[in-house]
């Protein structure tokens, strides 16, 4: 996508002509390409005489000068036109011409969007947060890697003492995924500190031997937030651990209180907020298919 001075270049071409078509002329000599150009690439409200004009004369100068409009191609603003755009999108005021013309716009910035961003990696993700739906959220992405045929591991440092539900799922894919519930449940049901720190310990080892593992492109270590929060591991360790993945590996962290450093590291970071839980609110107790 040409810059903003790349296109006013072709102003120099012919675009004086072009200024009979706008209905009021920049106060000054020195900036009326850009305020030609601002014209022509930013409607406003107008009459639908003036804007079939402006639209045709859009459509010229992009077939003739290879012209693709504002904004400038750095991400950061091509984001920022997007929202920008979306949030107009909803505007009930809008005919539905003045909708089809920003949708057309919205495509133009995704498709400029999209051929920027090219790079591929194995993401740091961390699901935190006090609301529910950290470790159902994993599982979803957990479901989409088994789907494009990727080996995946899930290591759950607090779920044990109880068969989880999608364990039983997933034996489904057991050529594809090694499944360990290696917890022993709430630390208030284990009331045991240094066990607890043991069985923690015994997960973070298994987790470095598919942390280590190339053949592995999506690992889940489920609760180990909570395992950090608690005490029984180390940031550092997790840290440590993380620096050793293979660079296409996807590693996934769940467990409310992610710490500071950890979010830091983490390339994909959400937090999920807790609005309405029907266990406080109703009494209504964990049920099957929900919490578990």
């Amino acid at each position: 996508m040409e810059s903003v001075t790349q296109v006013t270049d072709f102003a120099t071409y012919g675009l004086t002509s072009a200024l009979r078509f706008l209905p009021l002329r920049p106060k000054s000599q020195g900036n009326w390409q850009q305020a030609a150009m601002l014209r022509l690439t930013q409607p406003q409200k107008r009459s639908a005489a003036v804007r079939k004009r402006h639209g045709s004369m859009r459509k010229l100068l992009r077939s003739r000068f290879s012209m693709t409009s504002i904004p400038p191609n750095s991400s950061p603003e091509l984001d920022a036109v997007a929202a920008s755009l979306t949030a107009e999108s909803t505007e009930s005021s809008l005919s539905a011409d003045q909708y089809k013309r920003k949708m057309a716009r919205r495509k133009e910035v995704q498709q400029q969007r999209l051929a920027e961003r090219t790079a591929e990696k194995g993401l740091i993700i961390v699901h935190t947060g006090n609301g529910k739906g950290k470790t159902t959220a994993a599982l979803g992405m957990v479901l989409r890697s088994l789907g494009h045929g990727y080996r995946v591991a899930i290591i759950q440092f607090i779920k044990g003492a109880w068969e989880p539900a999608e364990k039983a799922v997933f034996d489904k894919w057991a050529d594809q995924l090694d499944f360990h519930a290696l917890g022993e449940g709430f630390t208030w049901e284990t009331q045991d500190r240094d066990r607890d720190i043991a069985k923690a310990t015994a997960a973070w080892d298994m987790a470095l031997t598919y942390l280590r593992n190339p053949a592995y492109r999506t690992i889940l270590l489920d609760e180990v937030n909570i395992a950090l929060k608690h005490g029984f591991l180390t940031v550092d360790q997790i840290l440590a651990g993380l620096a050793e993945k293979s660079p296409d590996t996807h590693v996934i962290l769940t467990g409310r209180g992610a710490p500071p450093a950890l979010i830091e590291q983490a390339d994909l970071v959400t937090e999920m907020k807790l609005i309405k839980h029907p266990f406080r609110e109703q009494g209504v107790k964990a049920q099957p298919g929900i919490e578990f």
